[in-house]
């Protein structure tokens, strides 16, 4: 082995990685560096998801179906790995969070510009939040960027009026079995993503309760419970009805 070859610690940048996690509170709250790391470690995840959401966006917007049927298989398995590390919240008790939730400055979860990134590329489009987002100046380039591409539900519109197929269609025959596994991939998508949303919601209320307002001014619960009904396919959802 040279001198140049990475290592584990090297090739992982071990030493850097773990030295980002630098509680706040004086003396040291034994909690702040379970708060600090789960969210550490969902922008990590994040990150990993707009990659592979790119992916999939690419492989929609080229009609390569099972390419994309692929690619949202492993995004859903990412959003199961993010909502998970939410439970290690579930932990943190009430008192122990008031001691160093001072800490926190003005910072809230609602600045995590992957996590906007996210929402925009999945299909979260409405008129209010666009003007919300738009009226949070400078955008952060990755929010900027994501506002620019077509958003997975246009793209897969797309591909459908392409081939001059509605929705239906794709369940009301085998014949294009391969896009119906592409569609119910994608609403198990928009479930994990509710998922994700929904025990981010009970984690806050159980942590700071349901009508206290969040960090850095925010809300709180009360705002992102009203969240849980964004549907980002809602001509999928529907198409059920129309067989009964």
């Amino acid at each position: 082995m040279t001198d140049d070859e990475p290592t584990y610690p090297t090739y992982l940048k071990l030493a850097e990685l773990l030295s980002l996690q630098v509680p706040r509170s004086s003396p040291e709250h034994p909690d702040e560096l379970l708060f600090i790391t789960v969210h550490q470690s969902s922008e990590l995840w994040f990150k990993l998801i707009l990659h592979e959401l790119g992916k999939l966006r690419e492989s929609i917007a080229h009609g390569r179906v099972l390419e994309a049927v692929e690619s949202v298989g492993r995004v859903n398995g990412l959003m199961r790995i993010v909502t998970a590390q939410l439970h290690a919240l579930d932990t943190l008790s009430p008192q122990g969070f008031s001691q160093f939730r001072h800490n926190l400055g003005t910072s809230t979860g609602g600045q995590s510009a992957q996590f906007r990134a996210i929402e925009l590329i999945s299909g979260l489009r409405d008129p209010g939040y666009l003007e919300y987002l738009k009226s949070q100046q400078p955008l952060d380039p990755i929010v900027e960027r994501a506002l620019s591409q077509a958003s997975l539900p246009e793209l897969f519109a797309q591909l459908l009026s392409q081939r001059n197929l509605a929705a239906r269609t794709l369940y009301a025959t085998d014949d294009e079995r391969e896009l119906r596994l592409l569609a119910e991939g994608l609403l198990s998508y928009e479930q994990e993503f509710a998922m994700w949303r929904f025990l981010h919601v009970e984690v806050i209320e159980r942590v700071i309760g349901p009508g206290t307002p969040g960090t850095g001014g925010s809300l709180g619960a009360k705002a992102l419970r009203d969240t849980l009904g964004n549907r980002f396919f809602p001509e999928l959802w529907a198409v059920r009805a129309e067989f009964y």
